[in-house]
C-alpha cells in the first residue's frame, strides 16, 4: 500500500467535501470535476485517507483571512511574476512573493450551526426540485430560511429560470437583423443587489457570474479570488477567473494575487487551462501535466489527459494528440466532452475513415449534445458537403448558444461557399462570445479579403496576429493584404516576421517575398530568396518541376549582371533542362546564352592578359633587364 502523506488526506477530504458541497447547491459541473479528479487519486490512497482524521480544513497551513477591511483589486498593478514554477522544485516548496492584497484562506462553514428540521426538510425539498430542473419551484421552497446555502439556491435558481426566458426571447429574432447581439437579462440588476455585500464564497462566485455579464471585469475578477479564497475547490469559480483574462501577461500578474501558491496543483490545473483557453501553451505545460499525471498525483486524471491533448493542438502536434485521445478513449469510451478537438484534429489531418467512424458512433450516444453536432458537422465538411456541415454547426448553436466552436466552424463553411456576409456574421457571434479567438478574428478578415476590403481584412488580421503573435498564417495574411493594397514595404516586413516561427523548409514565404521584391527592382534580394527555394527543394529532394522557375530567376540575374555566377548559372539551367517541366524550352535557350557569355568572358580574358604582359615587358626591357620581346598579338 502506498505511503499516506498529510497532504493525500487534506487533497482527498477536500474533494469529497467539494462534491457534497457543490451536489447539494446544484453546481453539478464543479461536483463532476471533483468527482473525476477524486477518482484519479490511487484507490490505496483514497481509502486510507477515507479513516484519517482531519483537523484542518485546506490542503495548506495558510491561517485564515483575518477581519480586516476587503482588499481592492481594482487599483493596485500586480507585481508580474513567473506563470509556471521550475519543475525541479516539489509541491512544497516555497512560493514567490505574494501581493499584499493577496486575501488569505478562510475556513469555511461546513455547517458547524445546526439548522432545524424546518430548514433542514426545505432545503431537501429545493435540491430535489433543482435537479428536476424546476427551477422556478426553489425560491418558494426555501422562503423563510436563512442559511447561506439556502440563499444560494434561491439567488441561483431565480437566475437560470431568468436565462431561460431571455434566451427563449432571444431566439424569437433568429436570422432577424431586429435580434440583439446577445440575450437581454435585466434581471440580473436585481439579484446582484442581492449578493453584493455576501461574504459566503459561494453567493460570492454568484457576485462575480454577475459582474462579468455586465462587464465589471475587474470586479469579477476580485470577487472571484475572494470566493476562492473561502472555498478553494469550486472548480466553477476557477473557470470563471479563467474567462475573465485577456492573454498570458495579465495571467502572470494575477497569480501572486491568488490565495493559494503557484505549487498548489489547484494553481498549476488553472494556469493550464487559462493557457489553452487562450490558444497560447507551451511545452511548459505539456510538462506541468505531465508531472500531475505521475502516480503520486492525479495518474488518472481524464481531465489532466484532455488539457495535454489540448496543449498538443495548439502546440500543431497533430499526431501526438491524437494518440493521447486514443488513450484517453481506452479509459472512457463514451466521453463526449471535448469531442470537437479530437474532430478538429482528424478533420486537419484529412482522417476521413476515423471521423466518419467517431461521427457514427456519438450520434448513436447522443445526437443532441452541441459537441456531436460539432463532430458531425466537421465530418460533413471534411467531405465537401458545406450545406450539410452548416446545417449541424447550427444545431450546435441553437443547442449551447456560447459554443464558440460551432460559430467559428460554421463562418469557416460559409468562406467556403463564398457567402461573405453570413461569414461575417458567424464570426461575430463568436468574436462576441469570446474575443480572445483568434481564429474568429482571422476568420473576419477572411471574408472581408474576399470582399476585397482589404483594409477592414487587415484590422482583423491584426487584431488576430496580436492574440497569436507566432503563428505563421496570420503574418502571411497581413503580408498578402498589404501587398493587394500596394503597400509592398509593409508587406516584405509582415512576411519576414512569418518566416521567423515557419518551418525552414518552407518556400512559398520566400517564394512571395522574391517576387515583392522583383516588384521592387531590388533584384539581388530576391535573387537570394529564390535560391533559398533552390536549395531547400534541392535539400528535400523535391522534383525540378517544383523550383524549375526560381532557377530560371537565379540565371537570368547571373547572366544581366556585370560579373555573375555564369557557372552557377549553368548549373540551374543544365538541371531544368534535363527535366520534364515546362519551363525546358526557356532553360535550354538560357543556356546557349550562358555558354556564349562563357565564352566571351575567356576570350576577354586572354585579351586582357595579354595586354598586361605586353606591359610589363615593355617595361622591363626599358630598364635594361631584358631584351625586348616581341609583341604579343
Amino acid at each position: 500500500m502506498a505511503n499516506l502523506t498529510h497532504s493525500d488526506t487534506n487533497v482527498v477530504q477536500d474533494l469529497r467535501n467539494s462534491i457534497r458541497e457543490c451536489t447539494s447547491r446544484g453546481l453539478l459541473f464543479a461536483a463532476k470535476w471533483s468527482s473525476e479528479l477524486l477518482l484519479s487519486i490511487p484507490a490505496s490512497r483514497r481509502h486510507v485517507s477515507h479513516h484519517t482524521n482531519r483537523q484542518s480544513t485546506f490542503s495548506t497551513s495558510t491561517p485564515a483571512r483575518s477581519r480586516s477591511p476587503r482588499p481592492s483589486f481594482v487599483d493596485e498593478s500586480p507585481v508580474p511574476t513567473q506563470i509556471l514554477p521550475q519543475l525541479s522544485q516539489p509541491l512544497q516548496s516555497s512560493a514567490p512573493t505574494r501581493h499584499p492584497h493577496a486575501p488569505l484562506l478562510a475556513p469555511f462553514d461546513y455547517g458547524s450551526r445546526e439548522l432545524d428540521a424546518q430548514e433542514e426538510d426545505s432545503l431537501a425539498t429545493a435540491r430535489i426540485c433543482f435537479e428536476s430542473k424546476e427551477y422556478s419551484r426553489v425560491p418558494a421552497l426555501v422562503v423563510g430560511c436563512v442559511s447561506p446555502a439556502a440563499r444560494f439556491m434561491s439567488v441561483y435558481s431565480r437566475f437560470l429560470v431568468s436565462e431561460h426566458s431571455a434566451i427563449s426571447e432571444w431566439h424569437k429574432f433568429d436570422a432577424s437583423r431586429n435580434q440583439p447581439v446577445e440575450p437581454i437579462n435585466d434581471t440580473i440588476k436585481e439579484l446582484l443587489r442581492e449578493v453584493v455585500n455576501d461574504t459566503d464564497p459561494f453567493l460570492l462566485f454568484l457576485k462575480a457570474i454577475f459582474l462579468s455579464r455586465f462587464s465589471r471585469r475587474e470586479e469579477a475578477i476580485e470577487a472571484a479570488i475572494l470566493s476562492i479564497a473561502g472555498f478553494p475547490w469550486n472548480w466553477s469559480s476557477w473557470t470563471l477567473l479563467s474567462s475573465c483574462i485577456r492573454d498570458g501577461e495579465e495571467l502572470t500578474a494575477l497569480l501572486p494575487l491568488l490565495p493559494l501558491p503557484p505549487t498548489h496543483p489547484l494553481v498549476q490545473m488553472f494556469q493550464i487551462r487559462t493557457l489553452n483557453e487562450l490558444q497560447n501553451p507551451s511545452e511548459n505545460e505539456i510538462a506541468l501535466c505531465d508531472r500531475l499525471l505521475e502516480l503520486e498525483n492525479y495518474p488518472g486524471s481524464i481531465w489532466l489527459m484532455i488539457q495535454r491533448a489540448t496543449a498538443l493542438y495548439h502546440l500543431h502536434d497533430f499526431g501526438q494528440a491524437e494518440a493521447q485521445f486514443d488513450r484517453i478513449f481506452a479509459l472512457d469510451p463514451y466521453r463526449i466532452d471535448d469531442i470537437d478537438i479530437l474532430s478538429n484534429i482528424l478533420y486537419v489531418t484529412n482522417n476521413r475513415l476515423k471521423l466518419t467512424k467517431l461521427a457514427n458512433e456519438f450520434l448513436a450516444v447522443d445526437k443532441n449534445r452541441p459537441e456531436v453536432c460539432c463532430l458531425v458537422g466537421n465530418h460533413y465538411s471534411l467531405r465537401g458537403e458545406h450545406i450539410k456541415a452548416i446545417k449541424y454547426f447550427r444545431r450546435a448553436t441553437q443547442l449551447d448558444r456560447t459554443y464558440l466552436s460551432a460559430w467559428t466552424l460554421m463562418g469557416h463553411e460559409y468562406v467556403e461557399i463564398k457567402n461573405s456576409h453570413a461569414a461575417i456574421e458567424a464570426y461575430r457571434r463568436a468574436v462576441n462570445i469570446n474575443r480572445k479567438d483568434y481564429r474568429a478574428w482571422y476568420g473576419l478578415g477572411q471574408a472581408y479579403e474576399l470582399l476585397n476590403m482589404h483594409e477592414y481584412a487587415l484590422h482583423y488580421y491584426q487584431y488576430a496576429t496580436a492574440l497569436k503573435p507566432y503563428d505563421v498564417r496570420l503574418w502571411q495574411a497581413q503580408g498578402m493584404c498589404y501587398e493587394e493594397m500596394g503597400r509592398l514595404r509593409e508587406a516584405v516586413e509582415c512576411l519576414k516576421r512569418a518566416l521567423i516561427p515557419a518551418d525552414p523548409h518552407e518556400i512559398t514565404i520566400n517564394l512571395m517575398l522574391a517576387r515583392i521584391y522583383r516588384d521592387l527592382d531590388e533584384h539581388a534580394e530576391a535573387v537570394a530568396y529564390y535560391r533559398r527555394v533552390v536549395e531547400v527543394c534541392q535539400s528535400d529532394l523535391r522534383p525540378v518541376q517544383d523550383y524549375a522557375k526560381s532557377c530560371l530567376e537565379v540565371a537570368a540575374y547571373q547572366l544581366k549582371i556585370p560579373d555573375g555566377d555564369l557557372l552557377l548559372a549553368q548549373d540551374y539551367l543544365e538541371r531544368v533542362a534535363a527535366s520534364n517541366a515546362e519551363d525546358v524550352d526557356r532553360a535550354v535557350e538560357m543556356l546557349k546564352a550562358v555558354h556564349i557569355a562563357m565564352q566571351t568572358r575567356i576570350r576577354c580574358t586572354n585579351e586582357e592578359l595579354g595586354r598586361v604582359l605586353n606591359m610589363l615587358a615593355t617595361t622591363d626591357a626599358a630598364q635594361g633587364i631584358i631584351p625586348p620581346p616581341p609583341t604579343y598579338q
